[in-house]
């Protein structure tokens, strides 16, 4: 074996590491988990106990944020949340055909979604609802896809919200592309690009991490690293902190409780200005959990136990702002119940809708194939449309 590839296979603790986690000693999975969520890197401005804590970097960037936003923020968390619960009711009733849940990443979502300006350009992955509800996507439209009936339900360039990327990653590139053409064009405004803990090991996010440092482009990667890729625990794909991973790129990284959502908020915010005023890209990296199901297809209790669920349950992001407004006298009784209505409320508009949803047309695959038209899709076009007929003339005989 040569000198090289023991290095290699033993890589050196960096200075940011914590002691413990080098050579070839293997780490169980709860040792692993306990010592990542220790990391001191880790940004905080809201326990889980609903304490408000100091920090001299970020407390800047939400000094401003009043009573009432933080209802407001407690509201689109908790709505978010019911829509979601409705959306993997309705799969399992037969109403949908698949259901990528984000329960436990709701603060995440809400913090960073609300940190964007409405000309800020958002490209997402197929889990981001509470950053679609931040940019005014009607919920309901998010369904048509998984329903089968649409390509996506809504026009991106209505809110800035790129329609839901299925190929894991290939949305960063997006992302990266549209942030370099904003910058050419000298407009001030920036990019974030969503994707997950799994997708930061596919080719093009690290493709794109090198394009917008080379070219210096506006553009803020998110990662909700919800420590599961399907059934792969994060340390199975990187051996650092996925926010590290910048800085072999040349460009920073932060990791924040992504459970926290005065924490998410203020480093969107923070990267956000850092991409309008032209210092380039940022890796955030939002240690958050995925509660439920990676999609309604899937069984977690397959891959992972009810005690580290059970764990992260003790950091729910909406219980820990509800302290916090209830200790700060910030929310009453009132409130809770008037949101508490107005979240059935919204149940029950998502059912409807999605029952009432007119089934798609089933020709329009062929559209839009080529610009000018093609000989073997017309072709196609017209043995469908004898196989559709067949149905007809059998009901008839």
């Amino acid at each position: 074996m040569t000198v090289e590839s023991t290095a290699a296979r033993t890589p050196r603790r960096s200075a940011g590491s914590k002691a413990g986690t080098t050579g070839t000693k293997r780490t169980t999975r709860t040792t692993a988990k306990k010592d990542a969520g220790a990391e001191p890197q880790l940004v905080q401005l809201l326990t889980p106990e609903g304490k408000r804590v100091k920090n001299a970097e970020y407390d800047k960037y939400v000094a401003g944020v009043t009573p009432e936003e933080l209802r407001g923020l407690y509201r689109d968390m908790v709505l978010t949340r019911r829509f979601d619960a409705e959306a993997t009711s309705l799969q399992r009733q037969g109403e949908l055909g698949l259901w990528a849940s984000l329960l436990g990443q709701e603060a995440a979502q809400i913090g960073s979604g609300r940190a964007l300006r409405d000309d800020d350009y958002v490209f997402p992955t197929y889990r981001e609802h509470g950053v679609a509800w931040c940019r005014g996507v009607d919920p309901t439209n998010l369904l048509g896809m998984f329903r089968g009936v649409n390509n996506g339900g809504w026009d991106p360039n209505g809110n800035n919200f790129q329609l839901y990327t299925i190929v894991i990653g290939s949305q960063t590139l997006h992302a990266t592309g549209y942030a370099m053409g904003i910058a050419k064009d000298g407009a001030d405004s920036a990019v974030i690009a969503y994707f997950g803990d799994g997708a930061s090991s596919q080719g093009d996010v690290a493709e794109s991490f090198t394009f917008s440092a080379v070219y210096n482009a506006p553009v803020v990667f998110f990662c909700q690293n919800n420590q599961w890729a399907i059934s792969e625990p994060t340390e199975k794909q990187s051996r650092v902190p996925i926010y590290q991973r910048a800085q072999g790129f040349g460009f920073p990284g932060v990791r924040v409780d992504g459970n926290d959502v005065l924490g998410c908020l203020a480093v969107t915010r923070w990267a956000l200005e850092r991409a309008r005023a032209g210092e380039g890209p940022t890796l955030v990296e939002a240690f958050t959990y995925r509660m439920g199901a990676h999609t309604t297809s899937d069984d977690p209790t397959r891959y992972r136990g009810d005690e580290e669920r059970q764990a992260w349950e003790a950091k729910d992001p909406i219980l820990r702002l509800r302290r916090y407004l209830e200790a700060s006298n910030h929310a009453d009784e009132g409130f809770f119940a008037e949101l508490e209505t107005e979240s059935e409320a919204l149940g029950k508009r998502v059912r409807e809708a999605v029952r009432a949803m007119p089934d798609p047309d089933h020709f329009a695959i062929f559209e839009n194939v080529y610009a000018d038209g093609h000989a073997l899709v017309d072709e196609e076009r017209a043995q469908f449309a004898a196989y559709q007929a067949s149905f007809a003339d059998e009901g008839g005989n």
